[in-house]
């Protein structure tokens, strides 16, 4: 089995998920007391948080590649960013290492085109709907990727940073959330994307019958089936 380097902690409610899917696929294909082979390196999101406000994404990426290098120099195989919005200071990642970076948007794209989707909405904080770190990664794979309005943005981004990210989980942020994904999907869009590894844990598949695309989930499940060399 190789073993999975994650850089998680932003935030750590969703590195939870991560941790629990990699164990669980693991467990389920090798039975028994087999569990995930998981190095990860937790950052401290309050200082990541602060250069992402003032928007110095140098300085992201090289707290992110530092922690990658520590990760390859540790053992790892290969390397995930448990987090959308930092994948935008993924070039600088793969640049201090030497193992395989496995992109989230890649295994976002896959599973959509698996599922025949070919347009979907994107959810995410503000940086992952308005730049195109992670919407052009998924158009170039053929994929056609809309964006909620200005007031649905700022509503998503601000669900995010002021309640998902310290586990706050609003019946009526979940209701403003269902929203925007019904008229997205009343537009034309045949799915919508999770974009945010924080908005699986108030968004869940029996919420809406519009199919869900968790970029966490397709994540961690590509990364279960690569440790396992199924992939």
């Amino acid at each position: 089995m190789k073993t999975i380097g994650l850089i998680g902690g932003m935030s750590w409610e969703s590195t939870l998920t991560y941790y629990r899917i990699l164990n669980e696929r693991v467990s389920k294909a090798l039975g028994g007391y087999h569990s995930a082979k998981i190095l990860l390196y937790s950052v401290d999101f309050a200082e990541v948080e602060a250069q992402q406000h003032r928007e110095d994404w140098t300085a992201v990426g090289n707290l992110l590649a530092d922690a990658a290098a520590r990760l390859e120099r540790a053992g790892a195989d290969f390397l995930l960013l448990g987090t959308n919005t930092m994948h935008k200071s993924c070039a600088q990642i793969e640049r201090a290492i030497g193992i395989p970076f496995v992109h989230i948007a890649d295994a976002a794209a896959d599973a959509l085109l698996q599922k025949g989707v070919k347009r979907a909405a994107l959810l995410g904080t503000r940086y992952t709907m308005e730049q195109d770190f992670i919407t052009e990664r998924l158009r170039a794979r053929g994929l056609t990727v809309d964006i909620p309005d200005a007031a649905e943005r700022e509503m998503i981004h601000r669900v995010i940073f002021d309640e998902l990210c310290y586990g706050r989980l609003l019946p009526e942020s979940r209701a403003g959330y269902l929203r925007v994904i019904r008229r997205m999907a009343d537009a034309g869009a045949q799915a919508a994307i999770l974009g945010c590894t924080e908005i699986g844990l108030l968004i869940r598949p029996e919420d809406t019958d519009v199919p869900l695309m968790d970029t966490t989930v397709a994540h961690a499940e590509l990364a279960a089936r690569m440790a396992l060399g199924q992939a």
